[in-house]
């Protein structure tokens, strides 16, 4: 087959679509929580949607549904996860590993109460974006939109919490509505990443193009820029390549940001070498 005969395929656009919003928003939250050592909160997440796929298919929603009704379930987890965590008095690794726990488990409950792992909850540990529905699309075009302009207009609150919350909140920002914003928008990206990438692998979504672009050791607007290329690039090459090899796009998409990353550390100390 032609390469360009892939893209003439409707469910190769929608996941090209679907997949470039998806990689974009989780980049540019990435980075912030990376920044912040708050890298784990996707995967304590991705447990959660885990346990809330779990729920919505035990009430029997369609699966065309699936993602849009366990947004809320994910949402009030992350909340829960800031609230534990701006107590101080159980660390943010703590936080996050009860909440994960708690999800990881309800799934598992749930699941055995619905008569063992079915194919559509096997089918959202390991991703399938070939798969994504007009429903899925639109629902991340508009969270794309929403995470630009949020990122756009409350720039400098999360700048400035992102690499000092204490003297953010003495220079008067509102740091509490700052966390629940990005906490709230990290749920949506990982209920949406689970599409691309599986529950299994939403974290590295969230963290491998943040930290490749870190390395690049360039100003913090173009970090931004460079992450959403890097997570943008491993989208389309990954599903391009699984397309072609018959393989899972989700692991082939978090395989490429994982070149990705090698190539950057490896091209980082050529350049040392050659000093």
């Amino acid at each position: 087959m032609d390469l360009l005969d892939i893209f003439h395929y409707g469910f190769v656009q929608r996941a090209i679509i679907a997949g470039v919003l998806i990689a974009a928003v989780s980049a540019l939250l990435g980075l912030f929580l990376v920044l912040r050592r708050f890298s784990l909160i996707g995967d304590g997440l991705a447990h959660t949607t885990f346990g809330s796929v779990a729920v919505v298919l035990l009430i029997g929603i369609s699966p065309l549904y699936v993602t849009l009704a366990a947004l809320p379930l994910v949402m009030v987890s992350s909340l829960a996860i800031y609230k534990l965590t701006s107590s101080r008095k159980i660390n943010a690794d703590a936080a996050i590993g009860i909440v994960s726990s708690l999800g990881i488990a309800a799934g598992i409950i749930l699941a055995s109460l619905s008569g063992g792992f079915n194919v559509d909850l096997f089918s959202y540990l390991f991703g399938n974006i070939l798969t994504v529905n007009n429903t899925e699309l639109l629902l991340s075009f508009i969270v794309f939109l929403i995470v630009v302009a949020v990122v756009i207009y409350f720039y400098d609150d999360l700048f400035a919490v992102t690499f000092d919350q204490e003297l953010a909140q003495s220079m008067g920002i509102k740091t509490g509505r700052v966390n629940v914003i990005l906490f709230l928008l990290t749920a949506v990206a990982a209920v949406l990443a689970m599409k691309v990438a599986g529950i299994m692998l939403v974290s590295a979504l969230l963290i491998l193009p943040a930290l490749t672009a870190l390395q690049l050791s360039v100003s913090f607007r173009t970090t931004m820029i460079a992450a959403t290329g890097f997570a943008v690039g491993a989208v389309l090459c990954g599903i391009v390549f699984a397309f072609l090899l018959n393989l899972p796009a989700g692991a082939m998409i978090v395989m490429f940001n994982i070149c990705f990353l090698f190539l950057v550390f490896a091209a980082k100390k050529l350049s040392r070498l050659r000093r």
